[in-house]
């Protein structure tokens, strides 16, 4: 099997991503997962209680987005020397599309109540492909 395979190509690693049929950007470059991200700036002053008050929101979501069909992970990441605060939620592709389909509920909520918490901004989202290597 190994020869046929390189006979068209394609490593053995190449040859079983391709029978598991997932999405491919480019030769090489596959995935299975895909994440939105929702994120914004946060200030330091008040002693960073915009900081404090966004993890309040996100603590009073994670169990929503936690429980979502298809949920992978939901990871929050905060910076303090750029005041970055962005959550992560992966999903499967499919339940992705779902997902999306439906508007990323709860987003909307989510983002409603970022933008007004006092030092926040740049309240953005993105949608990417993540997997580990």
């Amino acid at each position: 099997m190994m020869l046929a395979a390189a006979r068209r190509g394609l490593t053995p690693t190449q040859k079983g991503l391709a029978r598991r049929a997932f999405p491919t950007i480019v030769n090489g470059v596959d995935f299975e997962t895909i994440a939105r991200e929702w994120r914004c700036k946060w200030s330091v002053d008040n002693e960073k209680k915009s900081l404090e008050e966004l993890q309040k929101v996100l603590d009073a979501n994670a169990g929503t987005l936690k429980s979502m069909n298809g949920v992978k992970s939901v990871q929050r990441i905060v910076c303090g020397g750029c005041q970055d605060f962005k959550v992560i939620t992966a999903l499967s592709v499919a339940e992705y599309k779902a997902w999306a389909e439906g508007g990323h509920a709860p987003e909307s909520e989510f983002l409603d109540a970022m933008k007004k918490i006092d030092g926040v901004s740049a309240v953005e989202t993105q949608t990417y492909t993540i997997e580990p290597v």
